[in-house]
């Protein structure tokens, strides 16, 4: 009960300049004492107000964790969150769209050669529906490799009569009632699960991207078995399959060698999912920063983007104080409860250069609330003149609980916020550059309608997730069919200024 108190009175509000530092050398004390003159260094974050860390007793384990995590290869190259920085900017200006989507947490037990397939393909396959369908080139960011850790509401919850900690992602604690405690080892076996997503990524994204290219590979049996008038999702995929059928034409036709060599390259190029997570618990993140060139600028290379949760956006906290210095493209969300002055005081602060790419704002108000809210928001950005990518994450707005207690999504909720905020950007004579989906590429029962049908009666057949629910495949495939059309307009209208 004496671990439960404390965590109940430290998780949220403990200052990081109170816990003990992962090296005890001169060097980094002196850093950290002299680093209240605004100066960023790795450990700058230290002497800022912390929020939603796990609760560690054993300190010399954790520093031993950090340590080892310190000189473990980076999981990333900084060309590749490069590379992304420049795909972000492009999708700012309208001519990219960003597809981001995966597991609310990921779990260790998922990291199977069969879960990864069913990821990586239902991603790739949203995105070519999605860019094939609006003819605009995709960047594909998967929630994984590294979505281990989350941040909840309370650090304590009841169970059965019993008071345990928190679950907060695998990477922290287990789902167990016996296995709640915060275990820094954890971290370290967080990394390697990463470690080995990534890996079977770089494996098997060509792999199934050159199979979606082939027309022969898209069944369309799934489409005849939803719900409703289905006519306008055949359309499309009928487009789709006619444009891969007439590449594939070409490709097999020798005499075209060189126009099929041409084609091909505009059409069909690099298979690629960068990764993201919540940037959550610092001391990993600190580990996975690295000084990176001549001009040693620090990337953050456990992951290609990293994101600033809604419980850790506090301008003077120590999220903001170590998002600030890192090169990654960094998000930040935005709701019903975001003071737009104090957002852009909070973008000012982490791209004090201004530059385009940076900065990701995610947009999660909930189906209803955005017209109201989401334009005042855009027109304060606008009038400061910062450089944004805009991404709505219609998930974590419209999140509700059934008559028996079970934590759902509406499919037609989620939708309806999508399409409430490309009418607000447009609107505001704005760019909506991408969309933020939790969902897998399983046939969970996480999510209450679509045109598959699931009811509230039906979650209880396969509700998965141990933390927020996701669409299904054929939700995440029936989402990206409708889109399509939001995303052709969108790109007429762009076109016509």
């Amino acid at each position: 009960m004496m671990r439960l108190a404390s965590a109940r009175r430290d998780l949220d509000v403990r200052p990081a300049k109170y816990r003990r530092r992962m090296s005890s050398s001169s060097d980094v004390i002196n850093e950290l004492e002299t680093a209240t003159d605004g100066q960023w260094s790795l450990d700058s974050w230290r002497t800022k107000p912390i929020k939603q860390q796990p609760y560690y007793e054993d300190q010399e384990k954790l520093d031993a964790v950090c340590a080892k995590l310190c000189d473990l290869p980076p999981l990333v190259q900084p060309s590749e969150v490069d590379e992304l920085k420049r795909q972000l900017a492009a999708a700012a200006d309208g001519e990219r769209f960003i597809l981001q989507g995966g597991d609310c947490a990921e779990r260790f037990q998922d990291c199977t050669s069969e879960r990864l397939q069913k990821k990586l393909r239902v991603i790739m396959q949203m995105g070519m529906i999605v860019g094939w369908g609006a003819q605009v080139p995709l960047t594909r960011i998967g929630r994984v490799a590294g979505q281990y850790m989350k941040p909840r509401s309370k650090p304590t919850e009841m169970i059965d009569g019993r008071e345990v900690m928190a679950y907060k992602g695998d990477a922290i604690n287990g789902i167990g009632l016996d296995d709640r405690e915060h275990d820094p080892q954890r971290l370290q076996d967080g990394y390697f699960h990463s470690a080995a997503t990534l890996n079977y990524m770089r494996t098997y994204l060509q792999s199934v991207a050159d199979e979606l290219q082939d027309p022969a590979t898209w069944d369309e049996s799934f489409v005849k078995s939803l719900r409703g008038d289905m006519s306008s999702y055949h359309q499309i995929l009928k487009e789709i399959r006619d444009a891969l059928d007439f590449i594939h034409s070409y490709t097999h036709n020798s005499t075209q060698h060189k126009k099929t060599k041409t084609l091909s390259q505009k059409k069909n190029p690099k298979a690629e999912v960068f990764t993201s997570h919540e940037g959550l618990v610092l001391e990993f993140e600190q580990a996975m920063t690295r000084e990176v060139g001549q001009a040693a600028r620090p990337y953050n290379l456990g992951a290609h983007f990293v994101w600033i949760g809604d419980r850790t956006r506090q301008l003077d906290g120590a999220h903001i104080e170590y998002f600030r210095g890192i090169a990654n493209p960094i998000g930040c969300k935005c709701g019903p409860t975001t003071n737009a002055a104090e957002l852009c005081d909070l973008v000012k602060a982490v791209n004090p250069d201004n530059e385009k790419g940076k900065i990701v704002l995610i947009s999660r108000f909930g189906a209803g609330k955005v017209t109201e809210k989401l334009c005042e928001i855009i027109r304060t950005v606008q009038e400061a003149g910062l450089n944004v990518v805009w991404q709505c994450d219609p998930m974590h707005g419209n999140t509700f609980s059934t008559a028996s207690g079970t934590k759902t999504r509406d499919f037609h909720a989620v939708y309806s916020e999508v399409e409430q905020t490309f009418a607000a950007h447009a609107k505001c004579g704005s760019v909506l550059g991408g969309v933020h989906f939790e969902m897998c590429g399983d046939d969970v029962t996480e999510c209450v309608g679509g045109a598959c049908g699931l009811s509230a009666g039906d979650l209880a057949d396969n509700y998965e997730s141990f933390c927020d629910p996701r669409l299904n495949w054929q939700q995440s495939i029936e989402m990206a069919l409708k889109m399509v059309s939001l995303l052709r307009k969108q790109k007429t209208s762009l076109s016509s200024q």
